[in-house]
């Protein structure tokens, strides 16, 4: 495995050259599309195949993957170009053994809306352990809100990933309320019929787990946030589910702010079987442009999260999407555009930008003008960054990876933690 910069003058084919491979491989590892032009300071992953095969007439997928001796799963995570479709064709050359860098467990969960697209869907749940559709609400009495997400659930079960039922605190105007989640702590009836509930439904639609996540809560909440996890967790563990909590990312147990002060590190993470640090949005919609995941922040969240919880529990946030700011930035003004981390360089060629790389955030970013004469700035993901975190990953030895989320193809780093990791399959 390597990375490359592209540089002033680089093609595909002469990248392809370089590297003793098919122009093909290394467009199928990045998620590139024709006419595959590149922008200088963009990075590929170099993936070199150990085995391959040429489709035969009358082959079907599932006789290629027994012929290799290998899973259909792994044919799609090997060839991502095959989309997680079953569809091939004579003549197709397939990777049927990859090389690969590690084989440390990974699981890898991912947050997706009920009106996801099914196709990209299909390209990423190949790699994913489990699908957390976004996300079950709740009334003040305590009755549970389905979000109906049969289409998103039933893709998991095609490609056999298990499903989280998410909990959270959104309300129909779409925001976090602290008013629901105090309504409910002070109602030991309403905690009753969610759990319940929670637990009927988990049973009823086969959900492994459950993951809860009410946010700015304030420090006021913080204890009866932790009990009613502790008195959720028996009833979802007695239905073969495990619980999961959300957390937002701390760096110290005392950090001021109504999204750091209802989140008790070392009490949740004893109340719960795992939790997932939301270590992202440093870089958001309405603040300055900057990394959406410094891995120098990330960094301080981890060390401060392992000194209260034990990292086998822990799932470290990964933002899969990228923001686009107009300049000059004005605080209350100025509002991001969200874009995909596929599209970010795809942008960087169509504009003739130049990619460069902030080594101290380990993050990608570039500037262009658009047709108005507006200047941009875009921070993304690229595999540069994505092996950054993804070290860290292994550094702490913690569970596993939870995307936020499955609604944009980003190919180079579903690969990349295929060719680092041992995904379950």
């Amino acid at each position: 495995m390597e990375l490359y910069v592209v540089r002033e003058g680089d093609t595909l084919y002469s990248v392809a050259r370089q590297f003793s491979l098919t122009p093909g491989l290394i467009s199928r590892y990045n998620g590139l599309t024709e006419p595959y032009r590149l922008a200088v300071g963009q990075c590929l992953l170099i993936l070199t195949p150990l085995e391959t095969y040429t489709v035969q007439p009358g082959d079907t997928l599932l006789a290629v993957a027994r012929q290799a001796d290998v899973q259909v799963k792994e044919l799609w995570r090997l060839n991502p170009n095959l989309r997680g479709t079953q569809t091939i064709y004579p003549g197709q050359v397939l990777v049927t053994r990859l090389e690969r860098t590690g084989d440390t467990p990974l699981e890898l969960s991912g947050y997706v809306y009920p009106f996801a697209d099914a196709a990209v869907l299909r390209e990423i749940l190949p790699y994913a352990t489990w699908l957390i559709p976004f996300t079950y609400g709740f009334t003040e009495a305590g009755q549970l809100i389905d979000p109906q997400a049969a289409a998103a659930e039933m893709l998991a079960q095609q490609y056999e990933v298990g499903k989280f039922l998410h909990l959270s605190t959104l309300t129909e105007s779409g925001g976090f309320s602290a008013q629901r989640a105090e309504a409910l702590f002070a109602n030991p009836a309403a905690q009753q019929t969610l759990r319940d509930q929670i637990v009927q439904t988990v049973r009823r639609r086969g959900y492994a787990g459950v993951d809860v996540d009410f946010e700015f809560l304030g420090a006021e909440n913080a204890q009866k946030y932790a009990d009613f996890l502790g008195y959720l967790r028996p009833a979802v563990n007695a239905a073969g589910a495990e619980l999961l909590a959300a957390l937002a990312p701390k760096t110290y147990a005392a950090q001021p702010g109504i999204l750091y002060e209802g989140h008790d590190y070392a009490k949740i993470g004893a109340a719960v079987d795992a939790v997932l640090l939301m270590t992202y949005e440093w870089g958001y919609t309405y603040g300055p442009p900057m990394a959406v995941a410094p891995v120098n922040a990330v960094r301080r969240v981890l060390d401060y999260a392992v000194s209260e919880i034990a990292a086998r529990k822990i799932f470290m946030g990964f933002p899969n999407y990228a923001y686009d700011w107009t300049l000059p930035y004005e605080a209350g003004q100025t509002r991001a555009m969200l874009i995909g981390n596929e599209a970010a360089p795809a942008l960087a060629v169509q504009t003739g930008a130049e990619i460069r790389f902030d080594e101290v955030s380990q993050t990608p970013y570039f500037n262009y003008t658009d047709g108005l004469g507006a200047v941009h700035e875009v921070w993304f993901e690229d595999p540069r960054s994505c092996l950054a975190k993804f070290r860290l990953v292994q550094e702490y030895g913690f569970r596993g990876l939870g995307v936020w989320n499955f609604m944009r193809p980003f190919t180079a780093m579903f690969s990349l933690q295929n060719a680092m990791f041992g995904l379950p399959l």
